[in-house]
């Protein structure tokens, strides 16, 4: 047996699609791996397979579901559908796992496999080493043969029923002017003629996906686009959704982008009022903005900081029993639908509170009030413990004394780069600036 080598980064299987990991070989051998690492219990194990519009994911998803079946799985595709929308019909159809095939708000050349459990949650990282480990075992050999056609499964009305049982409070707004941004991915399958059923008037763009134009220009990361359309056609607001529809990023109807701070702060507080944030807390990642973590101490909320990356958020989540978390990105989990990111389900919460309030877009996003925030990188030759280093740490602890509580420090080495990250933020950006630039040159000092 080899080592085991990390297939899994923070979201799943990620690539070039064709290249390792995911060339066809590797991708058929994680599928028979998948089912390998559940326990025998006398009936097959039943996974459901989707996919966004890349161009390679037709071909992903037959390898992945061949070498699944070979393993005596029972597969079947729902095809080209959110993200979110399989981590549901995993758990709602008594699916032993749910596959998604998309790479997020990568380019069309790249692709990714995610995988949840039955109950709709993210594989945890010991169920991914599992799944690494039989990968890299040259005792079995995944079986040989042409990959056919996956059995389609209809499933997406349940979906669909479900997100509108989210917010019927949303027929309020009735007649409100929304542009959707689909990224030419996921979402065109669902998103337009969800909300125009909801009674909203649809302006929908990047929504004509032809295999490579996914998240081209368009989708949550760049939400300029959006922002464009929404002051062009005069709509009341605007929500861009990435590639596999996990996350949403929304603008007012003066074109500001509302980020996902900004809608962590104003569910909160209207779940707040209802008696649904659950041990009045939140989890964010060490990226969201101290606002964010001003503003709920005003209200009286904590905010539990965890690692970026949506899984960090749901297994924070998990562990504390709460029912709202997520990123500045946009990826939000609302604990009482999904324990996944679902940019449909931030999106009808956002409106859903516009309507139990009375207070437009603009009006909620102001309650937020973001701090400077300054970034510097500084190479270094060696990492090592930062607190050893007595210069370091005592510039560290003086500028922690200055800040006061009025700000956050954060300083960090980079995952895959010889780079410590400094990161300041406070109420002056010029005064911050300054004392980020004190940390770095003691780091210069010592590490460069």
């Amino acid at each position: 047996m080899l080592n085991p080598e990390r297939l899994f980064g923070t979201d799943g299987v990620r690539g070039t699609a064709g290249r390792y990991p995911l060339d066809p070989a590797t991708v058929r051998r994680l599928g028979a791996a998948l089912v390998r690492v559940f326990p025998h219990r006398g009936s097959p194990v039943r996974l459901v397979i989707g996919r966004d519009t890349r161009e390679s994911g037709a071909w992903i998803e037959a390898e992945l579901a061949h070498g699944a079946a070979l393993e005596g799985a029972m597969v079947v595709s729902a095809g080209v559908v959110p993200t979110p929308a399989i981590a549901y019909l995993a758990r709602l159809s008594g699916h032993d796992a749910g596959v998604m095939i998309s790479a997020s708000h990568n380019p069309f050349e790249d692709n990714g496999i995610k995988v949840f459990s039955g109950r709709g949650e993210k594989f945890t990282e010991l169920q991914e080493r599992q799944v690494e480990a039989l990968v890299a075992n040259t005792g079995w050999q995944a079986a040989d043969g042409p990959a056919g056609e996956v059995p389609r499964g209809d499933q997406m009305g349940a979906y669909l029923d479900h997100l509108k049982a989210v917010a019927p409070e949303v027929s309020a707004l009735k007649g409100l002017k929304l542009v959707i941004d689909c990224a030419n991915g996921a979402t065109t399958s669902v998103a337009p003629a969800l909300f125009r059923e909801l009674g909203f008037e649809v302006v929908a763009i990047g929504h004509e996906p032809d295999g490579r134009n996914i998240n081209l220009g368009c989708g949550s990361t760049h939400p300029e686009q959006l922002a464009g359309k929404v002051l062009s056609v005069g709509a009341h607001a605007g929500v861009a959704f990435d590639g596999d529809g996990d996350r949403a990023i929304l603008v007012d109807h003066g074109g500001r982008i509302v980020n996902g701070d900004a809608v962590l702060l104003m569910c909160a507080r209207q779940l707040l009022r209802e008696g649904r944030l659950r041990n009045n807390s939140l989890v964010a990642t060490v990226m969201s903005n101290i606002g964010l973590e001003m503003a709920l101490r005003d209200l009286g909320i904590g905010l539990v900081r965890c690692p970026v990356g949506d899984k960090y958020v749901m297994e924070e989540m998990l562990a504390r029993g709460l029912s709202l978390g997520g990123e500045q990105s946009g990826h939000i989990i609302f604990a009482d639908y999904l324990f996944t990111g679902d940019g449909l389900c931030t999106a009808l919460n956002v409106l859903r509170t516009m309507a139990l309030t009375g207070r437009s877009l603009r009006e909620l996003a102001s309650d937020l009030v973001d701090y400077p925030q300054v970034l510097l990188n500084v190479r270094v030759r060696e990492k090592v413990d930062l607190a050893s280093l007595p210069t370091v740490a005592a510039v560290m602890a003086d500028v922690e004394r200055r800040l006061a509580g009025q700000g956050r420090l954060l300083v960090r080495y980079s995952g895959t780069e010889p780079l410590v990250r400094v990161m300041l933020e406070g109420r002056n950006e010029s005064e911050i600036r300054q004392w980020a630039s004190e940390i770095a040159g003691a780091v210069r000092e010592r590490l460069s």
